[in-house]
């Protein structure tokens, strides 16, 4: 473990370009370091008066120094004299590993040394060994990375830099929404509880949400729901660990129902509960549990239209002209018709075609007519069919007399 003084605990962490150090950076802030990134070593007794004076709240710290310094590297020897003046431990983590793994690397980043922008990439690595030879003498740890992956070197670095103040387990984060708002962007898993009772259909529990205890009594009640939280958690309790094993800093579990507020808040509370109370860190969030109630959308159904009054008489219908948009049966009846459209015809239409004169008055041949357009009959039946008539109790209506009477 590294070196503390008055609550401080510093790593410089230095070695070969390409041998991993932003890796281990990114490993060691996320066990709580506050991490800064290529710091000129002159700076470095500086920081460490920063942190010291925070009054707790930096408590761990990671420095990055390497050759990207330049000129300003060449005060690193220094600028740790001074630190050991002022009183502070360090610990010196040097990372190195074999020139054909440096090499390798350099050819899959595509990038340039920094010591050879205009030569070769081994030419860079043997300078930059001669330089760091006596920050490497001064190292507390020195980690080969020539056979390690990243997973492997932060497992490494947990071992090492694992226990201590500021050190966190990895996170959970519980997210409970509705399928009707959308899924969550960071959800690693994604658990749809739509098939569990739902209290939406309850009146007395439809305006209430997971948090209330009415609510989560009703869903207890079933066995269903007893069943699918063990083995919910015996899930949990499975993927956890490999999560934490596969070097994961946080997981996010999301448990959806239909619209966000009754069963996934319930399941959501009772797994955050569970989780808690066997030491993991969790923090839950109900996205949607304050968003307004609506519908069910698996089984919403159309308001009812408002009751008929059977007693109250038809409202009377308008006579149409005929022949524009409505045609005349033969018990007098007005029945729609679209209008036909005008303009030219196209050239590859199919002219409907004629019926034959057959001769005489076209009162005589209006039944062979079609009946949709009313432009066989004579002026004065038409007008019987749309004059309006009183029925024996005297009322009007804008239906013609059927023929049958």
């Amino acid at each position: 473990m590294a070196g503390t003084v008055e609550g401080l605990q510093l790593v410089v962490v230095t070695g070969l370009s390409g041998a991993g150090k932003s890796q281990a950076s990114h490993a060691l802030e996320d066990l709580g370091f506050y991490c800064v990134d290529n710091l000129p070593p002159a700076l470095i007794p500086t920081f460490a008066e920063l942190c010291a004076g925070s009054a707790g709240r930096v408590n761990r710290a990671a420095l990055v120094v390497d050759i990207r310094g330049r000129e300003f590297f060449e005060d690193a020897a220094a600028a740790l004299q001074e630190l050991e003046a002022r009183g502070y431990h360090y610990q010196i983590l040097f990372l190195e590993a074999s020139d054909d793994a440096l090499v390798n690397r350099y050819r899959v980043t595509r990038r340039r040394h920094p010591l050879a922008p205009s030569g070769r990439v081994l030419d860079g690595i043997a300078e930059e060994r001669r330089r760091l030879e006596p920050l490497r003498g001064r190292a507390h740890r020195i980690i080969d990375t020539t056979d390690l992956g990243p997973r492997m070197l932060r497992q490494r670095l947990l071992e090492i830099y694992g226990e201590g103040p500021g050190t966190a387990a990895m996170a959970v984060n519980i997210v409970t929404f509705g399928f009707r708002h959308g899924l969550p962007r960071d959800a690693d898993l994604v658990m749809d509880v739509r098939f569990l009772p739902n209290p939406h259909y309850v009146p007395s529990l439809r305006d209430l949400t997971g948090n209330d205890a009415a609510v989560r009594a009703y869903l207890m009640e079933w066995p269903v729901v007893h069943r699918f939280l063990e083995l919910f958690g015996s899930l949990c309790d499975f993927l956890l660990p490999q999560y934490a094993a596969e070097g994961k800093p946080q997981v996010t579990l999301a448990v959806g129902c239909t619209g966000g507020r009754h069963r996934s808040v319930v399941v959501g509370n009772w797994l955050t509960e569970r989780l808690r109370s066997e030491g993991v860190p969790v923090h839950v969030e109900h996205r949607d549990c304050d968003l307004p109630e609506a519908v069910d959308g698996d089984q919403a159904t159309a308001p009812a239209p408002p009751p008929r009054d059977l007693a109250a008489p038809e409202p009377a219908r308008e006579a149409s002209a005929p022949g524009v948009g409505s045609s005349h049966r033969d018990d007098g009846a007005v029945r729609s018709r679209a209008p036909r459209p005008r303009g030219p015809a196209p050239e590859d239409a199919v002219a409907e075609p004629r019926a034959p004169h057959r001769g005489g008055s076209p009162s005589e041949h209006a039944g062979a007519e079609a009946h949709g357009s009313g432009q066989g009959e004579p002026k004065e039946r038409r007008a019987q069919h749309v004059e309006p008539r009183r029925d024996p109790a005297g009322s009007r209506t804008g239906e013609a007399s059927p023929a049958c009477g």
